[in-house]
């Protein structure tokens, strides 16, 4: 079962006997339909994954091209005032995050006023001194945000982790709801789910919106590392469903500290570049020598304000989690107030006094590296054999500074299929705000990654998570009424 006292969004505390009274519907459909039914829709969206090639890739592991992430039949729902309350702190989130990126590699004001200790700036990997002085084009540094969240109540919001690199899984969110509308259009003629499938013209309006000078048609372009990368099938995904050129660095030449592609029709000026390569391999010549996925010149078109990057060089210092713990000093700074939506209690375990009471409870707490992302280089204390938590006082004591601790939360639940039937599973959220020209938006939807192992915390796709469609309703009482009760009110 779910970790003991876990509030189920669905189920609330009562169990499906009970369900949340706004949820009434929803629970009907989910006892109504039968688990042979459930289980045989969620084949036929997996094998359609599967036939689509949505698979990413574990490092390391030789099974790697054949996997598809799991997908869940049962959605994942978010009230309309649940979600309005959302965005207002998931747009004060994105702007902090963009006005401490245009001050670190600008005035650097915060560091002057003595909020964040300068060594975590300057000594962080993340931090990239090559483009400092750069004001991206319209001062937009973070265009697509993955704020992931977890909730512990109904009313209790939290951000784990704030993703301003390459935020992946919009391919998932995308997919997950056309699977959801081949294969139960009843929830869709039930409740005013809205649509997300605006999400590439939302996105091609940012990319455009960001493009150099006043150019009335930009030409945009997504650069990929390859097929081989894990999360091409994504970056295909997009460029198709934008109607954009998919290019690698060899399409690319920068001549006079302009960027061009290479076409049939001969050469065109590139003025965006939605970039699915890491910074240390993205040009050559700034960056990694040794790179063969970079474009040489690149960053010198970039600073002479020729191109856009989306998102921008040197972003992955918002994606630390040791800046992470100055989130709510961070977007107070910048915005004057208090963060709509608070952080997870977090101890640097670079501090000493932290670093103790670390030590003291590792059985109790989750243990993370500062710059680790897809669940590597994680402790989950209360789950942990003693080796591993041995293991992971050895290399605490030898480098607190690449670690954060936090308390293990009793994260949400939504029923999930399961080999024994339907039971309460753990979930987070991952949310994707644009950021263009014209302002901050929030896509209606979202990717809600579900960790399917029975008590498991852990949700990410590489260590056996999978996903759930998740629902925004339009309107409050959507999710307690059919859509024929509404009409005779």
């Amino acid at each position: 079962m779910a970790a003991r006292g876990a509030f189920d969004e669905i189920w609330g505390h009562g169990g499906p006997e009970d369900p949340r009274p706004e949820f009434a519907a929803l629970s009907q459909w989910v006892a109504d339909t039968p688990a042979s039914e459930l289980q045989r829709r969620q084949q036929s969206a997996e094998a359609a994954f599967r036939q689509l090639g949505i698979t990413f890739a574990v490092y390391g592991d030789s099974d790697a091209a054949e996997r598809i992430i799991p997908f869940d039949i049962v959605p994942r729902v978010f009230l309309q005032q649940e979600w309005t309350r959302l965005c207002e702190g998931l747009v004060q989130r994105v702007e902090a995050i963009n006005a401490f990126l245009e001050d670190i590699y600008g005035e650097r004001r915060i560091l002057r006023e003595g909020l964040i200790p300068p060594e975590l700036i300057y000594r962080n990997e993340q931090f990239r001194p090559e483009v400092a002085g750069i004001r991206p084009p319209h001062g937009v540094w973070a265009h697509i945000c993955g704020i992931d969240l977890v909730r512990t109540g109904p009313d209790e919001f939290y951000v784990l982790e704030d993703n301003a690199r390459t935020p992946s899984g919009v391919s998932y969110m995308l997919e997950n709801r056309e699977a959801m509308l081949r294969l139960c259009p009843e929830l869709f003629r039930d409740f005013r789910v809205a649509p997300v499938d605006s999400y590439p013209d939302m996105l091609l309006e940012t990319m455009r919106s960001v493009a150099p000078g006043n150019n009335p048609h930009p030409v945009c372009v997504v650069l990929t590392p390859g097929h081989f990368n894990s999360a091409y099938y994504e970056h295909s995904f997009l460029a198709d469903s934008m109607g954009i050129e998919l290019v690698e660095a060899a399409d690319l030449v920068v001549d006079d500290d302009v960027v061009w592609v290479q076409t049939i029709a001969g050469r065109v000026k590139v003025d965006v570049i939605y970039r699915r390569i890491d910074d240390d391999y993205l040009d050559p010549l700034t960056f990694r020598a040794d790179s063969l996925l970079g474009v040489p010149g690149l960053i010198a078109a970039y600073r002479a304000g020729n191109v856009a990057l989306i998102n921008a060089p040197g972003n992955g210092i918002a994606d630390d989690k040791a800046i992470y713990s100055y989130m709510p000093e961070i977007v107070k700074f910048y915005s004057g107030g208090e963060a709509k939506l608070p952080n997870v209690e977090t101890f640097r375990c670079r501090e000493p006094q932290a670093l103790q009471y670390v030590l003291d409870h590792l059985d109790q707490l989750v243990v993370k590296l500062v710059d680790g992302s897809g669940g590597y280089g994680m402790l989950v204390g209360p789950t942990a054999t003693r080796a591993q938590i041995a293991d992971f006082r050895l290399a605490l004591i030898a480098e607190p500074h690449r670690y954060i601790a936090q308390p293990t939360l009793a994260l949400s639940t939504v029923p999930t299929m399961s080999d024994a039937g339907l039971a309460p599973r753990h979930v987070d959220f991952r949310p994707f705000v644009l950021t263009g020209s014209d302002g901050v938006r929030v896509v209606p939807g979202g990717l809600t990654r579900v960790a399917l192992r029975e008590g498991s915390l852990v949700v990410n796709s590489s260590q056996g998570g999978g996903t759930k469609d998740s629902f925004v309703l339009l309107e409050d009482k959507a999710a307690g009424q059919s859509q024929s009760q509404r009409q005779s009110q």
